[in-house]
């Protein structure tokens, strides 16, 4: 089984992304294939993981996709790699609200039996970070918590406390890193600027973290921890298996070539529709796609044949005028979603199939407007399709999470695609002919039937 750290903290802000990031672009540097995971259901991270690692970053949700699937998800997207690094969420014990741990750092760490390496933020105390570090160390004897590196170090006097404190706690300090404002990325109102809005700081700012990380840590004292790790019961997760179903004989064939050649599915991509989740892709393959992505601040049509379209999640409010002057391309989708074709839109997606979009017309799929709002709405949901769609049969139940400052005007249509349960009753999101759009971002992996009903719509 794959060596595997998990990098937590005690609250939010106190560095993992760096460290993580910075962790796995180190051990990529000195030879070593790594796997990048990211706790909780956060698009924008994994991101900046693929980038440093040159593999998909992946997402491990205990709430979405349900405890059991944590280690096998890990296990598919860790395969042939020689260690995996998996970053935490907020505080290593925080999980969904009012759940428990579930959804935690700390839970997902034992269901992985990984040891953890706690990123502390040192920057405004000395002696205390032992108290601290010590009380994170004994809340769960389940977490094995390894090593501690202290982040924000002002000065080796700094260090030289922060040490003595912790030689009483029985945890080493694998690393200590000082402040540096070379890695710090920009961020806007959902956390970090996605990789593909800024491509070439965002190579530049991933090297600066590895650099960090190889100066102030020691890779072979983590590397040993990672591989101390007990083995995994159990085996991976596999899209065809869990779809139930055999790819289509011509899957690997391009449409157009004879035979019967499979459904093509165009996902929208590019810098304004950044979040997807890798194992939706590998589902409507193994479901019997031909995937084909494309760029809607580029493209002026459609990919050629599409049968079906994906648009998921990202930042549409920030090219609103861009994606307003696509013209052609906004008439394309209009037209393939009005000719009855499947169509899957989350929250960006939403977004762009409204009317417009902060006054800037949009595809007017759905009567609606959208624009941006001073109100964050984030968070776990519990929600049963109230209509039937081309993803889910009316009553359907799925988890989800909403994460987004923009409100849609009317919040649903005459057929609503879920209704809500948690934390509040209310119905939300359109269900028309063969389009599906809602502001709930699901991860497929906990319902495979999702991609396989929309791939056979396809068909269709």
């Amino acid at each position: 089984m794959v060596a595997r750290l998990v990098i937590a903290a005690p609250s939010s802000g106190s560095g993992k992304t760096t460290v993580a990031t910075g962790l796995m672009a180190a051990f990529v540097a000195a030879g070593l294939a790594v796997s990048p995971h990211k706790v909780g259901p956060d698009y924008i991270d994994p991101g900046y993981h693929s980038l440093a690692t040159g593999r998909p970053g992946r997402n491990l949700d205990a709430f979405l996709c349900g405890t059991e699937l944590v280690a096998p998800l890990f296990a598919h997207g860790a395969a042939g790699c020689d260690v995996a690094v998996v970053e935490g969420v907020m505080g290593l014990y925080d999980g969904a609200a009012g759940a428990g741990e579930l959804a935690s750092t700390a839970q997902v760490a034992k269901l992985l039996r990984a040891p953890v390496v706690l990123v502390v933020d040192a920057s405004s105390q000395s002696r205390s970070v032992a108290a601290l570090v010590h009380g994170f160390a004994s809340w769960d004897p389940e977490v094995r918590i390894g090593g501690v590196i202290l982040n924000k170090v002002g000065s080796d006097r700094h260090e030289e406390l922060l040490r003595e404190a912790l030689e009483e706690s029985g945890v080493p300090v694998l690393g200590v890193l000082r402040r540096v404002a070379e890695v710090s990325s920009p961020s806007r109102h959902l956390g970090l600027v996605p990789v593909a809005e800024r491509r070439s700081d965002a190579v530049a700012a991933v090297a600066a973290m590895a650099e960090v990380v190889r100066l102030g840590c020691d890779l072979e004292a983590l590397l040993a921890l990672a591989r101390s790790a007990p083995r995994l019961d159990g085996g991976a997760w596999d899209p065809g298996a869990a779809c139930g179903s055999v790819p289509h004989p011509a899957a690997s064939r391009a449409p157009g070539s004879g035979n019967g050649p499979p459904p093509l599915v165009a996902v929208a991509g590019g810098p304004a529709f950044t979040f997807s989740y890798a194992e939706h892709t590998e589902l409507l393959t193994a479901s019997g796609a031909h995937v084909v992505p494309f760029d809607p601040l580029r493209d002026e049509q459609l990919p050629d044949g599409a049968a079906g379209l994906v648009i998921g999640g990202g930042f549409p409010e920030m090219y609103a005028t861009e994606l307003s002057a696509n013209e052609p391309l906004r008439k394309a989708v209009a037209e393939l979603a009005h000719s009855g074709a499947p169509v899957a839109a989350e929250c960006a997606g939403l977004l762009y199939l409204a009317r417009s979009l902060d006054g800037q017309p949009m595809c007017a799929v759905l009567d609606a407007e959208a624009r941006m709002s001073g109100r964050l709405t984030l968070g776990y949901r519990e929600a049963v399709a109230v209509s039937d769609s081309v993803l889910a049969a009316a009553g359907t139940r799925l988890r989800g999470h909403e994460f987004h400052r923009t409100v849609v005007e009317p919040a649903a249509g005459p057929a609503p695609a879920w209704g809500m349960h948690k934390p509040e009753r209310r119905v939300e999101g359109f269900v028309q002919q063969g389009v599906h759009a809602s502001y709930l971002h699901t991860h497929w992996a906990a319902e495979p039937g999702v991609a396989r009903r929309f791939v056979e719509r396809c068909t269709r």
